[in-house]
């Protein structure tokens, strides 16, 4: 008990300290020590493999190592708790993804942290998804698509990677803009969905980029567009759904980087640095669009601001459609 509460005072007497600091003094002893990255998926998925890209560069502009550390669950309810209770000290950071700060609060009402309990740094990437057709499916533009949907109400469908998924969403958006009437299909994860609209079991799927693209360049499945707001270096030839005819339509999956709330806007300012720079590196940018994203980066008020449409947009979407938690 006494150590603990030792410890306590240590830490508060920590951030005390620099907080007395002038700004450019907080810079330039920063950081001091290696810092915790609490990514929340587990080992081998985009957003951990995206960290541990940029780590070396980043690494080499602070001056200090990175240690990641996965910690899944719960749509990254888990690991976002554990950034927001941290110490406000610079050292726990966290990869933030999109279902856990802007779809799982209007899903859940018992929520492990809040919002006001994080400081965005920047955005890392973002993770576009294709709108695909079986072969045998006779529609090769979203205005056939929504004329074969409209001429047959409720009979067709649209697999997805699973309910209160980016991907559930950005099906459900679809229905919703084009007017259209079609059953939404979860699969447990993107390659089962996958694997049933190119079997035909299901005419329409939602795919990420990886699930998808080496089918769509080979002509095994038709891809009607892309759900980005810009058309992507992966599959020029894909128009996006707003090119197409849903003007404004935009829904990607993605990530970024947060710190605990509190933690000083001068160390938000060096990590954001830090990591900016990375994710501008060509190389590090040409990795992370093998892996089917693109990446990011902003301010920390861009990415706030972010956060913010998306959860607004996302909280319309499942209010209206009445989308519950699984």
């Amino acid at each position: 008990m006494f150590h603990a509460a030792r410890r306590r005072i240590l830490a508060a007497l920590t951030v005390a300290a620099f907080a007395l600091l002038p700004p450019a003094a907080v810079r330039a002893a920063y950081p001091e020590q290696l810092i915790k990255i609490i990514v929340t998926f587990p080992p081998g998925g985009s957003a951990d493999t995206v960290i541990r890209a940029l780590e070396p560069l980043v690494s080499a502009e602070l001056k200090q190592g990175l240690v990641i550390e996965n910690r899944a669950g719960a749509g990254g309810n888990i690991g976002m708790a554990a950034v927001a209770q941290a110490r406000p000290d610079g050292y726990t950071l966290g990869v933030a993804p999109a279902g856990a700060l802007t779809v799982n609060p209007h899903l859940n009402a018992a929520m492990p942290f809040a919002l006001k309990d994080l400081a965005p740094i920047t955005l890392l990437a973002e993770i576009p998804f294709v709108l695909v057709a079986s072969a045998n499916v006779p529609a090769r533009t979203l205005a056939e698509t929504i004329a074969l949907a409209k001429a047959r109400p409720g009979a067709l469908s649209i697999g997805h990677g699973g309910n209160s998924t980016a991907m559930h969403l950005t099906a459900a958006l679809f229905t919703q803009r084009s007017g259209i009437a079609m059953e939404l299909v979860p699969y447990r994860g993107t390659a089962p969905a996958a694997v049933d609209v190119l079997a035909g079991h299901v005419p329409f799927a939602v795919l990420d980029i990886p699930a998808s693209r080496q089918l769509i360049l080979e002509g095994k499945l038709n891809a009607i567009g892309v759900s980005s707001a810009r058309r992507l270096a992966s599959l020029p030839d894909v128009p996006t759904l707003a090119e197409s005819g849903i003007a404004g339509f935009e829904s990607v999956g993605w990530f970024g980087l947060v710190a605990p709330a509190g933690t000083s806007a001068e160390i938000i300012a060096r990590l954001n640095e830090a990591f900016t720079k990375a994710l501008k590196d060509p190389a590090v940018a040409e990795k992370i669009r093998t892996l089917g994203a693109e990446p990011a980066p902003t301010s920390p008020e861009e990415f706030g601001r972010f956060i913010e449409s998306e959860s607004a947009k996302w909280g319309k979407l499942i209010s209206e459609a009445g989308i519950k938690a699984n």
